[in-house]
């Protein structure tokens, strides 16, 4: 039998038997689909997570002072000395706390940083309009303060916030910059937040030291000596205690948490795998009733000369049409409910085409496993006992 042959026939077959096709390929269809839907939604979660770790820089390095050891906090001079390291290009420590900010009779709470002018260079946040943070604003223990879009907003509307005074936990405060639109990372959001001069936010939240240290290094590739010289000034800082600080690497949290995406998205792509096999389970449950429906016409097929690769072929042809078919009305799904997903979590989800490929191709497999024995069980049949069947 020739291959064009056995694709009439099987079509031939699928379209006299609608409902039971759509039934048999149904779970190879679920399958597909929640194949590629997993897929896109793991890669609009990895794009989500890469986005905003690329937002705090992979050339950065952050310092947390723990307060485990005889120490709490790190001297503002000590931590601004860390700047003299080599390979370190700006360093920004970082006072905050929870405060209540008024205008008038409008009210929020807000996170509140005390920063450094560095704070823009390290953290790549600047001003749209107004200025930024001074140095003779940390000198002098200035009470201005940067405002962010989100807090703007809430509390000015649509005016322009600099030159305004507001109230911060009772002290007034002039907006001297308003900040740009940032949106949200792993820490929070930015745009609702004031920034204020270091100094400043140690006298508001009685903070001695600081505890938070972010730091820009220049030359990506000379990353690990930066972190070296970085923790023996620490070790000297804290006496030799290294429990009382700690380094993260911005771009050992890329690489962690893409290790942690891709083992989420591979433990869903075997729940997905097991979709397909129940599917394919059902492909031969139907093709076996197939199979015992057409009975005689197999008998008087073989009883014309049809010879037995001829039948095995024409129910494997089935099968496979069945499920091809399955899988690509699954992709188009799978996709569509990619895209549902996306919109509704508002994450930029994607499915790489060979995703598509590997499942359309993975759903044609299924169907020639399940379908072979059906298929060798009908090229097996007598032709004498195949013309008696009823």
């Amino acid at each position: 039998m020739k291959l064009s042959q056995g694709l009439a026939m099987a079509f031939k077959s699928v379209w006299s038997n609608k409902l039971r096709t759509a039934l048999s390929m149904l779970g190879i269809l679920i399958g597909v689909a929640t194949v590629i839907a997993l897929v896109g939604m793991g890669q609009g979660s990895k794009n989500q997570v890469e986005q905003q770790v690329a937002s705090l820089g992979t050339n950065s390095l952050s310092v947390t002072i723990t307060g485990r050891g005889a120490t709490t906090s790190l001297a503002l001079e000590d931590a601004l000395a860390l700047g003299d390291i080599a390979n370190i290009e700006a360093v920004a420590p970082t006072v905050s706390g929870s405060a209540t900010v008024k205008f008038e009779k409008t009210s929020t709470d807000v996170t509140v940083e005390g920063i450094t002018g560095h704070y823009e260079i390290v953290n790549d946040f600047s001003v749209q309009s107004g200025r930024y943070i001074a140095p003779v604003d940390v000198l002098h223990t200035q009470k201005v303060a940067l405002i962010g879009v989100d807090t703007a907003t809430e509390l000015f509307g649509n005016d322009d916030p600099v030159g305004e005074v507001v109230s911060v936990n009772g002290s007034r405060f002039t907006i001297v910059g308003l900040l740009e639109a940032k949106g949200s990372t792993l820490a929070g959001s930015n745009d609702e937040k004031l920034l204020i001069p270091i100094t400043t936010a140690q006298k508001m939240f009685d903070s001695v030291g600081v505890r938070s240290i972010s730091i820009k290094v220049e030359d990506l590739d000379r990353m690990d000596a930066a972190v070296a010289a970085l923790e023996a000034s620490l070790l000297e800082s804290f006496r030799g205690d290294d429990s009382s600080y700690r380094i993260f690497n911005q771009e050992d949290a890329v690489e962690t948490l893409n290790s942690v995406n891709e083992t989420m998205n591979t433990m869903l792509l075997y729940v997905a795998a097991i979709t397909l096999v129940v599917g394919g389970i059902g492909v031969m449950n139907i093709m076996l009733v197939s199979v015992t429906e057409r009975t005689r016409e197999i008998g008087i097929r073989k009883s014309l000369g049809a010879k037995r690769r001829d039948i095995l072929f024409q129910f494997l042809i089935e099968a496979v049409v069945i499920s091809g078919i399955g899988g690509a009305l699954g992709i188009g799904v799978g996709y569509l409910g990619s895209e549902i997903i996306g919109i509704v979590d508002g994450t930029d989800t994607s499915v790489p085409a060979q995703t598509a490929v590997v499942a359309f191709a993975f759903s044609a497999m299924v169907g020639v496993v399940f379908g072979l024995f059906p298929a060798n069980k009908a090229s097996r049949l007598k032709p004498v006992d195949a013309l008696r069947h009823d």
